[in-house]
């Protein structure tokens, strides 16, 4: 096995996706050193209502696991700090911040403001938090290239699925003219049920009892989530200067059982579709409610699925369809975008 490289992690937030992170970890942490050279270990947690924990040799990630299991918190285990986010990004020995804090669409904040502030500090960052690069990208991008630190953030737009990922790597000496795809699970959820005769309130409630949706759906329902991912698949991908207010945006609210079931016997389904495309030399982007005939590879994308089209000048469509949320799906982006950073900069 070649030479090990040890990265100790700061986690930001330890909710579904920080858990997520630590059951990978906790389940495969010996198998990724042996298979990739890498010792990847959780020095630090801060949470804004679960305690902060700091120890410079490591925490197991399982009693981080069982602490939340068994109490909802971390605030019994030893090594408690009082320190802020951003005390913890300045003064803990470590590599890497993984920034996992709640979105915030309207400024980026707080995320933005510790990005910066690990990047100032020689930290590589790793976020799955849209408000950051849907807001910030051009400015984060350029503070790590002045640091020469990896900025890593796969996992805003679908998860663990490889969607950035694809089109900048595997589809790497392809124009991309056209993205079309599902990137919001809730949406998808709610017209997958409507299509068995359910109404929309119903449904919603339904999401909302299984935790797809959330106690104000309006992030998601309005289109606002699927937005924020337009514009970071514009930016990243075409490599456009998109914010949120040049997305053209409307939600599902306004299907019915009626318009769902038109669209059904035209043999036609109702999907929410981020589209990103180019208009000569302009970029633009939408989420609308769209009519797709059944034949179309998104049109059978059902459930909290995401999936994603490419639409390119030498293979045509290639159409990405798998998990766009969830702890272990999230965790899991983490994990490919520290693999990476150490391809690039850990030999």
């Amino acid at each position: 096995m070649a030479d090990t490289t040890t990265y100790r992690l700061i986690l930001i937030g330890f909710g579904a996706a920080g858990q997520g992170l630590a059951r990978i970890l906790r389940d495969r942490g010996s198998w990724l050193e042996q298979r990739y050279g890498v010792d990847l270990r959780i020095v630090a947690v801060c949470t804004r209502n679960r305690g902060t924990v700091y120890n410079t040799t490591g925490i197991d990630p399982a009693v981080l696991l069982d602490a939340v299991a068994q109490t909802g918190h971390l605030r019994n285990l030893p090594d408690q700090r009082d320190w802020a986010p951003e005390d913890m990004i300045e003064r803990a020995d470590a590599d890497v911040l993984v920034e996992l804090s709640a979105t915030n669409l309207a400024d980026g904040e707080p995320a933005t403001s510790y990005v910066r502030l690990a990047l100032e500090n020689n930290l590589h960052v790793i976020t799955a938090n849209k408000g950051p690069i849907a807001l910030h990208l051009p400015e984060l991008r350029r503070l790590a290239t002045e640091a020469q630190l990896y900025l890593g953030y796969e996992g805003t737009v679908m998860s663990g699925t490889p969607a950035l990922r694809l089109a900048w790597s595997s589809l790497a000496g392809c124009e991309i003219s056209e993205i079309r795809g599902i990137v919001n699970g809730t949406t998808n959820y709610i017209l997958t049920q409507m299509e068995q005769g359910l109404s929309y309130a119903d449904v919603l409630a339904e999401a909302q009892r299984l935790g797809y949706a959330e106690a104000d759906p309006s992030g998601d329902v309005e289109g606002y989530d699927a937005a924020a991912k337009a514009v970071i698949l514009a930016n990243v991908v075409m490599n456009a200067h998109l914010s949120l207010s040049d997305v053209e945006r409307m939600g599902i609210t306004t299907l019915t059982r009626d318009t769902i079931e038109a669209a059904r016997a035209a043999g036609e389904r109702w999907k929410l579709i981020a589209r990103v495309w180019r208009e000569g030399e302009q970029v633009r982007a939408s989420v609308q409610p769209t009519r797709l005939p059944l034949s179309h590879p998104l049109a059978g994308v059902s459930g909290a699925t995401n999936a994603i089209t490419y639409t390119t000048d030498l293979l045509g469509d290639v159409t990405l369809i798998g998990a766009g949320a969830g702890g272990t799906a999230t965790g899991f982006a983490i994990i490919s975008d520290i693999l990476e950073m150490h391809l690039l900069w850990g030999r």
